[in-house]
């Protein structure tokens, strides 16, 4: 593997700690924020956190790419919450489980998956020239 793309594989396993930072951060001040950021950043994060994660393992091939899969990854857990069944309930009963998986589903929770992929892409592509 080549030194770029080791130093860019790099970069993009730091870049997914910001959202995790910022989106922990959305909840634990939450009532300190505006309502509009509270509600929605938290979602929209981890979906961020979800691209870079695909542009962490995928960085040789195009960005669109890891913009489809992240987009196809968060719709899937957030379409598998409607799933419900007492051992998955169980799992989401917990912090882990429900920061991973949620709890339930929600329509706009897909609007701000795309909203957090599409930020996070274009800062991509903005800061990649």
């Amino acid at each position: 593997m080549r030194a770029s793309v080791i130093k860019l594989k790099l970069l993009y396993c730091g870049a997914i700690i910001i959202p995790v930072i910022l989106g922990l951060a959305t909840r634990a001040y939450g009532e300190r924020l505006p309502q509009f950021v509270s509600s929605h950043f938290g979602d929209a994060l981890w979906a961020g956190m979800i691209y870079f994660g695909f542009r962490a393992l995928l960085t040789s091939q195009p960005k669109r790419i890891s913009l489809v899969l992240g987009l196809c990854f968060c719709f899937g857990i957030e379409f598998s919450q409607l799933y419900q069944t007492e051992w998955i309930t169980g799992i989401r009963a917990t912090t882990l489980g429900s920061l991973i998986l949620g709890r339930g589903f929600l329509w706009i929770d897909l609007v701000r998956y795309t909203a957090g992929i599409l930020f996070c892409y274009m800062l991509d592509r903005l800061l990649q020239k």
